[in-house]
């Protein structure tokens, strides 16, 4: 899935494009975290038409070889959920856990599948939560600690 002639999917190689992609919207399951945004019409020297994925797999997840299998795995179920959308602008970044590499194929498809739509859709305002009733805001119970 090198550059954009893998079927016109191409990848994201720059750290600066995968920031930018981690700013847009986001969509999350058990097994990927997938952030992404749609790029502006601008036609510089990294903006290649199409879609573009970068994956990401830190070392929490497994040594290098489970590591590369789990990139392996969603390079290919990403070539499958991303045709319907091969012509758009987006730049999207899959943040793998390690239920990858137990999970059904089928199963990775369908959450790239809807993940593409979900991280297009506009960011609702956050808006400002009320504190809870204790006024603390703490999980632990009463301000005061531990007796």
């Amino acid at each position: 899935m090198r550059g954009p002639g893998a079927r016109g999917i191409g990848r994201l190689t720059k750290r600066a494009d995968f920031l930018l992609a981690a700013s847009g919207g986001r969509f999350h399951t058990a097994r990927v975290t997938v952030q992404g945004r749609r790029r502006p019409d601008e036609g510089g020297a990294s903006n290649g038409p199409g879609l573009r994925i970068g994956f990401t797999v830190t070392k929490r997840v497994g040594h290098a070889t489970e590591r590369n299998r789990i990139r392996r795995r969603l390079r290919a179920a990403a070539l499958d959920a991303g045709l319907s959308r091969a012509d758009m602008p987006l730049d999207v970044v899959v943040v793998a856990r390690r239920d990858v590499l137990t999970a059904a194929f089928e199963d990775l498809v369908e959450d790239l599948r809807r993940a593409l739509p979900a991280v297009l859709r506009p960011r609702r305002p956050r808006t400002d939560r009320p504190l809870s009733a204790s006024g603390g805001g703490r999980a632990g119970g009463e301000a005061g600690g531990t007796p």
